[in-house]
C-alpha cells in the first residue's frame, strides 16, 4: 500500500521561507516521479514542481520558478519542496504526488499524500 506523507508545513511571513518534506512507503521510490500540488481555499489543484525518477529533470510553475527547489533523497524515500520568498499568494494546502511517469507540469499523479497546510501572512 503506498503511503505519502507529508510534513514542515505551517505559518511564515512574507519573504520569508519553508521546507515541506514527503515521507514515500509501499513502493521503489526511485522508480517514481514526484511532484508538489497546492490547492488554495475555493480554488482547483494546481501544480507546483516535479522531478522525474532520476532527480535529473524537474519541472516548475511560472509562478514559483526562482523561488522554490524540489529535490529528492532516495535513501530516505522523501521529496522536498523548499520554498524561499513566500508570497501571501503562495497559501495553500500543498499535496505530495507520485506517478510512474515524469508529469512535467501537470497535476495528474496516480498516488496523493494527505496534504500539509502553508500560511503565508503579509
Amino acid at each position: 500500500q503506498v503511503q505519502l506523507v507529508e510534513s514542515g508545513g505551517g505559518s511564515v511571513q512574507a519573504g520569508g521561507s519553508l521546507r515541506v518534506s514527503c515521507a514515500a512507503s509501499g513502493l521503489t521510490f526511485s522508480n517514481y516521479a514526484m511532484g508538489w500540488i497546492r490547492q488554495a481555499p475555493g480554488k482547483e489543484r494546481e501544480f507546483v514542481a516535479s522531478v522525474n525518477w532520476s532527480g535529473i529533470r524537474t519541472s516548475y510553475a511560472d509562478s514559483v520558478k526562482g523561488r522554490f527547489t524540489i529535490s529528492r533523497d532516495d535513501a530516505r524515500n522523501t521529496v522536498y519542496l523548499q520554498m524561499n520568498s513566500l508570497k501571501p499568494e503562495d497559501t495553500a494546502v500543498y499535496y505530495c504526488a507520485a506517478d510512474k511517469f515524469f508529469k512535467g507540469t501537470s497535476p495528474s499523479y496516480d498516488y496523493w499524500g494527505q496534504g500539509t497546510q502553508v500560511t503565508v501572512s503579509s
